[in-house]
């Protein structure tokens, strides 16, 4: 007798699709989305933040924190190297400008297959630590860190260390790709690699770049690194003086995720000026971050303030958390046009403790504008 046919995964739906409309299936998934705010609750979160921000850092130790803001993302890595973020494969169901469809058939495949492998192992809320607390961690390595650095010529890689590219006559590196994608503050590569295993486009190019130089290692070490489809350097966002390894208005999509956040809120609007200037007429800007009154913020304790909702961790990282509005303001004042602008309020569940965290994330999708027709 013929074996039975295992069921088919389903897809993940994208955020703002699973509700909540009966309180007793609070504990049948692991999330809920579009979840309303009581008054009550929305006051109760205003308030702890009014607590938990009535007492700024002195400003000696808020500059202190920002000279040494690269050390302490280091050694964020270094203690965790690639196990407290999960790989992000929601990202295609939310951000499908990261899968092309260009091969529909081998591209959906490979989204379905990723997908339900996370919702398979995403039970419950994971790890908060030291103020980093975020439906992206994970409880295991899923990827394959190998010691050595993957076989590829010396030069290359002597290349790639110091970010020593040559842009002049289309000579640099993705030069000849027709889809790029640069990846800001990619970690230990948790979105760069599902984009690499899923995206078959032969014509795509993966940028990815870090403040962190352990984080970058980290990257270029993994047993998936391909340097004939990605490039991965060292970059600091706030220096106009970092140069990017590929011209203005070359690329297709930049990807922000949790990043801009762990920016200082004055150097934010800079950033966003030189990240729209990479983009190609048509290309976006697709983030995720923290929203206003996120549990993640509603957790710091006094003391751990350095200006209005941008806060200190534990370890030594920052984290701000916006307002619809303020990301709006910052993109538009670079010449980019809004496609999306949303609020995710999402109930996260565990339902092994029968435990509930709210947390508030907001994702946006900014466009540059087509060049004017001749």
């Amino acid at each position: 007798m013929a074996a039975p046919s295992e069921e088919a995964p389903q897809p993940r739906r994208p955020f703002g699709r699973r509700l909540l409309t009966d309180p007793a299936r609070l504990f049948q998934h692991n999330a809920w989305d579009n979840v309303e705010w009581s008054e009550e609750q929305e006051a109760s979160a205003r308030s702890k933040v009014q607590e938990n921000s009535s007492q700024l850092l002195p400003q000696d130790k808020q500059e202190e924190y920002e000279v040494n803001a690269k050390r302490y993302w280091d050694d964020f890595y270094k203690i965790h190297e690639n196990g407290f973020f999960k790989d992000r494969h929601w990202l295609f169901t939310e951000f499908p400008e990261l899968a092309p469809n260009r091969n529909p058939g081998h591209n959906e495949d490979s989204v379905r297959e990723h997908i339900y492998k996370e919702e398979s192992n995403n039970e419950g809320l994971g790890s908060c630590e030291n103020g980093h607390c975020s439906l992206e961690t994970r409880a295991e390595n899923q990827l394959n860190l190998m010691k050595s650095t993957p076989t590829f010529c010396t030069e290359e890689l002597a290349r790639q260390k110091h970010g020593e590219v040559n842009q002049s006559y289309g000579d640099y590196p993705g030069s000849s790709a027709s889809y790029r994608i640069l990846e800001v503050g990619c970690g230990a590569g948790n979105t760069v690699f599902p984009i690499l295993q899923t995206n078959n486009d032969p014509g795509l190019f993966v940028y990815c770049c870090d403040f962190s130089t352990t984080a970058v290692d980290l990257v270029r070490n993994n047993a998936e690194y391909d340097s004939s489809r990605c490039f991965v350097f060292v970059h600091d966002l706030c220096n106009d003086q970092s140069p990017f390894p590929m011209p203005d208005e070359s690329l297709d999509v930049v990807i922000l995720i949790f990043v801009l956040s762990a920016i200082l809120p004055e150097k934010m609007q800079c950033v966003v000026n030189r990240l729209s200037r990479l983009l190609k007429p048509g290309g976006m800007i697709l983030l995720r971050d923290y929203g206003r009154y996120d549990l993640a913020q509603l957790r710091f304790k006094k003391g751990q303030c350095l200006s209005d909702n941008f806060y200190v961790r534990g370890d030594g990282t920052r984290v701000y958390f916006f307002t619809q509005d303020e990301l709006d303001d910052l993109f538009t004042r670079a010449g980019l046009k809004k496609i999306q602008n949303l609020v995710d309020r999402r109930l996260q569940v565990n339902r092994g403790k029968q435990m509930t965290m709210y947390r508030v994330w907001i994702q946006c999708k900014y466009q540059k504008p087509a060049a004017p027709q001749p």
